[in-house]
């Protein structure tokens, strides 16, 4: 039979209290940072075949969104593991797949991913993600060498130009498209922008329409000091100003979303992440 409280010295229910106000804090669910500080280890997903921000296979791939995801679990005091992945049908499938609810194959979602454009309808349409920490600003650009095409302007300044571009690409498309197929027959479609890029280090295309991390690449690895030249150039469909890449995370993880903020502003603030981008070859463009 239970004793009632009236019956009891206050010791007594003082320390029935102590044990109830007790309970929740043993037995309450760890927050998901809290699982990941435990586990000691920070899963990062990044694209497969996605040079020069994630190329290679497994655990030793290589690029700039591998030394980024690096550092910013350095910053956290975690290892680091990659979750590569294939690029779905669109940026919904990539986010649902890797970040908040898992691939029906079985794998992911991981802790994180990079390589997400900041984007405020996508943001919009994926509440079950929060994309965060814009780290670099991408652009298209024409690579060319200016002793063969001095200069581009416009679409126009291409009439008659071998032009190379990425399979399946926005570039790809917004070229042969514009006005009703002017330029169709000038353009060869490549595997990716970093070999597009490369049909104009070797002389073979007179310009190449790829991001501007693809051509910084190229011609880093090309290391031939030829007059080359990354020009801009306006197309229906082509966003002049670029886009923002970032990170996203599921939408209850705000926290780790602050620590990886947190995390890049130091990066950034120590010039640790200009290093990371000098050491690609790369443009560290402000988001």
């Amino acid at each position: 039979m239970t004793t009632p409280l009236s019956h009891l010295t206050r010791r007594q229910v003082l320390g029935m209290l102590s044990l109830v106000c007790a309970t929740p804090s043993w037995s309450q669910e760890p927050s998901p940072i809290e699982k990941i500080r435990a586990s000691g280890t920070l899963k990062v997903a990044v694209y497969k075949d996605n040079a020069p921000y994630s190329d290679g296979t497994g655990q030793d791939m290589s690029g700039l969104d591998i030394s980024l995801a690096q550092a910013l679990a350095s910053q956290l005091g975690l290892k680091l593991s990659l979750l590569p992945f294939d690029a779905g049908e669109n940026m919904n499938d990539d986010l649902r797949n890797m970040v908040w609810k898992g691939h029906y194959l079985g794998y992911g979602p991981a802790d994180m991913m990079l390589h997400v454009p900041v984007d405020r309808y996508l943001m919009n349409e994926n509440k079950q993600a929060h994309i965060f920490g814009a780290y670099v600003r991408e652009h298209l650009v024409v690579l060319h060498n200016t002793e063969r095409l001095n200069s581009v302007y416009n679409p126009e300044d291409l009439i008659q130009r071998k032009i190379a571009a990425e399979q399946g690409s926005g570039a790809a498309s917004a070229l042969m498209g514009y006005k009703g197929g002017l330029l169709r027959q000038q353009v060869s479609i490549f595997k990716d922008g970093i070999e597009a890029a490369k049909q104009v280090l070797t002389g073979s295309f007179d310009a190449a329409f790829v991001s501007r991390a693809q051509a910084e690449a190229a011609i880093f690895a090309h290391k031939d000091k030829q007059p080359w030249a990354l020009s801009s150039l306006t197309l229906p469909g082509v966003m002049p100003n670029g886009w923002p890449l970032g990170m996203a995370v599921k939408a209850d993880n705000k926290e780790l979303a602050t620590a990886l903020d947190n995390a890049l502003t130091t990066l950034r603030e120590r010039g640790e992440l200009l290093k990371l981008f000098k050491s690609h070859g790369l443009t560290l463009a402000a988001p």
